[in-house]
C-alpha cells in the first residue's frame, strides 16, 4: 500500500507531562544533540523551551530566560499565568498555536516553542539566526558602476533586501513551507494592485500541490514543478541574484519567488528576452546601455549560428561568391570537419566543466593546459585545422557573453542541432531546422504568456524596447505580458 503524506495534526494536550513523552519521542531527544530543551519552573509552573542548536541567536534565548526567571524571583503570585509569562516574551514576534505539529515545524525552522503546565497552547518566539554569508556581489552579474550587495542562502535576509528597496506597504511577502520532511521556506512576494490576481492564485496553488520529501535542490526543483520544463531546455524562469534586478521586475508587476538555502530567486512570468538583459545596460546612459544590448545581441545570434552555417560553406564551396573564397579548411584533413567541430565544441564545454570544479588556485594552470590541447597541440598533430578553433572560438565566445547561463547552456544544445542538420541536408537541413526552433519557441508557453513576445505576437512600442534600451523618464506604462493592474508605472510630468 502507498504511503501517504497527509496525517491527521496532533494538538498539544492538558497534560503538562504528556505533552513532554510525546515531544521526547517525536524529536528523539536523547539521540538528535541538536534539539534541545531547557527545563524551568517558573510561577509553580513547569516550562519547557525548546529549541535547534544552530539555527538560534542564544542572545535572545538567554534574554528570555533572565525576564522569566526574574519573573519568578519576584515572587508575586498570579492566577493567569499563561498572560503573565506572555508579557515577559522579550521579543517582537510572539505567537501562540494549540498544534503540536505547526510548533515543532517551526522549531526546526529556527523558532523556539514554549509550553507550561496548564496549558494546551504554546508560545512561538522568532529567534532565527540561520548560517550564512554576507551579501556580496554575484559572480554572474557582475556591473562596472550599482549596488555590490546580493542576495544569500537565507530567505530573511534576502526578503529584507528586497524591502530595502520597495518601501510600499503593498509589497507582499507570503511565507509557504514545501516539502513533506524539509519544510523549506518559500516566499512569495508581489505587489498588490500591480501583479495580476489570477497569476499570484496560480503560484501558490501550484507550489501547495508540490508533496516532494524534499527540495534540497531549492529553486530549480520548483521551476521544475510551476512551469511543467520537462525536457524543454529553455529556462521558463529568470533567475537573479540581484536584489535591485529583483525590485524592478516586482514594481513591472512580476511575481518573485525566493526559496530559503538558495541565494538565487526566481522571476515569473518572463519571455526569451527577459533572459538576454542585464543591469549593466540601466547603470550606463541609454546610448551605451542600447550599445551594449547589440552588441550582445549580435554576439548570441553570431554564435548560434556562425558554425552552422561556416560547415554550410566550406563542405559547399559552389554556394560561395568568388570574393569569400577563402573560406574554408585549405587542406582536408582524415578527420571530417563535422566531427573536428563536435570535438572542438565538446572540448570547449569539458573545459568549462572542469573550470566550475577546479580550485581558484589551479585554474591558471588548467588555462595552459587548455590552450595547449585545443591550441598548437591540436593543430599539429592533425586533429582540428586553424580555421575550425577560430569558428569555435568565436561561437564560446558569444554564448559566454549570455546574461543567463541557463539560456547559453540551451543556445549550444541548438547549435549541435543546427550543425548535424547541416550535415546531413545542407542548406535545406539548415532552414528546416531553423524553422523547427522557432516553432518549438512558439508553441513554449509557461503560464499561458508567449515565449516569443513581443515579436510574437508582434508589439511595435515593447518590441523597440527589447532592442533599444529606453531612458527611465519616457517608460510610461509597465509591460502588457504580466497583465498589471496598474498599467501607467509613472504618471505624465504636468510642465
Amino acid at each position: 500500500m502507498a504511503q501517504t503524506y497527509k496525517k491527521k495534526e496532533e494538538a498539544f494536550s492538558d497534560s503538562y507531562t504528556e505533552n513532554v513523552e510525546r515531544l521526547k519521542e517525536r524529536l528523539a531527544l536523547d539521540i538528535s544533540f541538536d534539539v534541545g530543551v531547557r527545563n524551568l519552573k517558573i510561577l509553580d509552573r513547569e516550562i519547557g523551551i525548546y529549541y535547534v542548536t544552530g539555527l538560534t541567536d542564544n542572545e535572545y534565548i538567554i534574554e528570555i530566560l533572565k525576564e522569566l526567571m526574574d519573573l519568578d524571583a519576584r515572587g508575586k503570585k498570579t492566577s493567569d499565568v499563561h498572560t503573565a509569562i506572555k508579557n515577559h516574551l522579550t521579543h517582537v514576534q510572539v505567537e501562540e498555536t494549540d498544534s503540536m505539529d505547526d510548533a515543532i515545524t517551526q522549531m526546526l525552522s529556527g523558532l523556539i516553542f514554549i509550553i507550561h503546565e496548564g496549558s494546551k497552547q504554546a508560545f512561538v518566539v522568532d529567534v532565527r539566526a540561520y548560517p550564512s554569508r554576507g551579501p556580496e556581489e554575484p559572480d554572474t552579474e557582475r556591473v562596472v558602476r550599482g549596488a555590490r550587495d546580493g542576495y544569500t542562502e537565507n530567505i530573511i535576509l534576502n526578503t529584507g533586501l528586497t524591502r530595502r528597496r520597495i518601501r510600499d506597504e503593498r509589497l507582499r511577502n507570503e511565507i509557504l513551507q514545501v516539502g513533506v520532511r524539509s519544510k523549506t521556506d518559500i516566499c512569495v512576494s508581489y505587489i498588490d494592485g500591480v501583479a495580476d490576481p489570477e497569476l499570484v492564485k496560480i503560484v501558490k496553488k501550484e507550489l501547495k500541490n508540490i508533496t516532494i520529501d524534499g527540495i534540497t535542490m531549492a529553486d530549480k526543483v520548483i521551476e521544475e514543478y510551476i512551469v511543467k520544463q520537462g525536457y524543454n531546455p529553455f529556462p521558463l524562469v529568470r533567475y537573479t541574484e540581484r536584489p535591485d534586478v529583483a525590485a524592478t521586475h516586482l514594481l513591472e508587476g512580476h511575481i518573485v519567488i525566493i526559496v530559503d538555502t538558495t541565494p538565487s530567486v526566481i522571476i515569473t512570468p518572463t519571455t526569451l528576452f527577459h533572459h538576454v538583459q542585464h543591469a549593466e545596460e540601466y547603470r550606463q546612459s541609454a546610448a551605451v546601455g542600447s550599445f551594449l544590448r547589440f552588441m550582445r545581441f549580435t554576439g548570441i545570434m553570431f554564435s548560434l549560428f556562425i558554425l552552422p552555417f561556416w560547415l554550410l560553406l566550406a563542405t559547399n564551396q559552389d554556394l560561395l561568391p568568388q570574393a569569400l573564397e577563402f573560406i574554408g579548411p585549405e587542406e582536408n584533413k582524415n578527420i571530417p570537419i563535422l566531427l573536428q567541430i563536435v570535438f572542438g565544441e565538446m572540448g570547449i564545454e569539458l573545459l568549462r566543466m572542469a573550470a566550475i570544479h577546479t580550485p581558484s588556485p589551479l585554474a591558471t594552470a588548467l588555462g595552459l593546459v587548455a590552450a595547449l590541447l585545443i591550441g598548437d597541440m591540436a593543430v599539429q598533430v592533425g586533429y582540428l585545422t586553424p580555421e575550425v578553433i577560430l569558428y569555435v572560438s568565436l561561437g564560446a565566445i558569444g554564448m559566454f557573453a549570455t546574461p543567463s547561463y541557463e539560456l547559453g547552456v540551451a543556445l549550444r544544445m541548438v547549435r549541435y542541432l543546427f550543425l548535424f542538420s547541416v550535415a546531413l541536408f545542407d542548406s535545406s537541413g539548415l532552414v528546416i531546422a531553423f524553422l523547427v526552433f522557432v516553432l518549438a519557441l512558439t508553441a513554449t508557453k509557461p503560464f499561458n504568456k508567449p515565449y516569443l513576445w513581443p515579436l510574437l505576437p508582434f508589439s511595435p512600442p515593447e518590441m523597440w524596447q527589447i532592442l533599444i534600451r529606453a531612458s527611465v523618464p519616457s517608460l510610461k506604462w509597465r509591460p502588457s505580458i504580466v497583465n498589471p493592474q496598474d498599467k501607467i508605472r509613472q504618471q505624465p510630468s504636468d510642465s
